[in-house]
């Protein structure tokens, strides 16, 4: 499974970790993904979705969650 938010498309991001004497190694950031079930206002459907803490947040400030 693909770590990529359904709603905003945030997914895995790479960089370097870079130690005390300026080596630098490869290494993944993660996003921060939470399952969340979501109803549909307009269909009465609820949908499992994969969000991000960012998009639960946006969600939580709209009202829908």
């Amino acid at each position: 499974m693909s770590r990529v938010c359904m709603l905003t498309g945030k997914k895995t991001g790479v960089g370097n970790n870079v130690s005390h004497s300026v080596r630098r190694t490869k290494r993944k950031f993660y996003p921060n993904l939470f399952w969340r079930n979501i109803k549909d206002p307009e269909s009465g459907m609820t949908l499992r979705l994969r969000l991000s803490a960012k998009a639960i947040k946006t969600l939580k400030k709209k009202g829908i969650l």
